[in-house]
């Protein structure tokens, strides 16, 4: 039997709150967050697919579930959900997830994608931040910032994710030391890749089924990635812990240590794998996993059939099933 880290119990339940919720690894989170005795709002963009997650969350463990319609790059409207939770269910963990993915080279796309990357997910996860605080140094609370280890050195074709999630870990680094005196304890997570549906809703640029091929391919490939379920369990487990710092995931764990040790050769393997990717003539619009098609390479088509084929069983449990917002990662 997996030992599970349960919160003190009180006569409500601890209040907990997850940004980009309505799917993928937030709607893990959430899951995990329920059973350990958690009373949980999950918040996004999309209200119906907000709806479909609580409604499922609600039907596999008969728990209240609240939903906060939020777009998290707007500051008073995250102010305004943090004033609602608290008054309602009391603040103590507060977990940012959400985000977007891009996936294309970069000469495929233009500073936009990189505005994008940045707003959702380092504003978003700082306007969190900001505003969860001083409910949190009410509650002596936790707190847990979404990083990846695309955040922990440069990965080709995902530039935009790497730039934002790179200020992410070091907002949670540095709020961690500012916030440690008074009781607040801030947890950096950074997960490597996980079976978690997303390449449904990613979106794809340059040529666009053979980016979805290599990610979809590689999010779902047994050694690569990490179960999502099995992440979300030890994530919350270390916010719980109030750990200040999670990475997820052997090959995240052997990259981190290899840029660590020799960052100058990191990046020179980095150039080698960039080589191998797919090429992009120019600019285009983006399209999501959904509709980006597959391979046109009968190989290259098997391959992602196998690669992928535990991220496609993940798509149903994740919500992922319907292209919608881009709200969670």
């Amino acid at each position: 039997m997996t030992h599970r880290t349960r919160l003190p119990t009180r006569i409500k339940g601890p209040g907990a709150l997850v940004t980009g919720g309505s799917r993928g690894l937030g709607l893990f989170l959430a899951r995990h967050l329920v059973e350990r005795g958690c009373v949980v709002t999950i918040a996004a963009r999309d209200a119906a697919e907000l709806e479909r997650a609580a409604q499922q969350l609600r039907e596999e463990t008969g728990a209240t579930v609240h939903v906060a319609v939020c777009d998290v790059r707007d500051r008073a409207a995250v102010a305004a959900m943090m004033r609602e939770v608290q008054e309602r269910d009391g603040l103590d963990i507060v977990l940012a997830n959400a985000g977007v993915i891009q996936v294309a080279p970069v000469e495929a796309i233009g500073s936009k994608e990189f505005t994008d990357a940045m707003d959702t997910m380092f504003h978003g996860a700082l306007n969190t931040s900001l505003e969860a605080l001083p409910h949190l140094r009410a509650s002596r609370g936790r707190l847990g910032l979404i990083g990846s280890v695309g955040g922990l050195l440069g990965v080709p074709h995902l530039l935009p994710y790497s730039c934002a999630k790179a200020a992410v870990g070091a907002l949670a680094e540095g709020l961690h030391a500012e916030t440690a005196a008074s009781g607040v304890s801030v947890t950096a997570v950074h997960p490597g890749l996980m079976r978690t549906g997303s390449h449904r809703q990613a979106e794809f640029g340059g040529d666009t089924s053979a980016e979805f091929g290599w990610f979809s391919t590689a999010a779902g490939a047994p050694l690569l990635s990490m179960d999502a379920d099995r992440a979300a369990r030890r994530i919350v487990d270390a916010v719980i812990q109030r750990r200040a710092r999670l990475v997820l995931t052997a090959p995240a764990k052997a990259a981190q240590l290899a840029h660590g040790v020799a960052p100058g050769l990191t990046t020179r393997l980095s150039g080698v794998v960039a080589r191998l990717l797919p090429s992009a003539s120019g600019p285009g619009p983006l399209r999501q996993g959904a509709e980006a098609g597959e391979p046109r390479n009968p190989l290259a088509r098997r391959i992602r059939a196998w690669g992928s084929a535990r991220n496609d069983r993940a798509v149903a449990e994740a919500n992922q099933r319907e292209p919608g917002p881009r709200t969670s990662s």
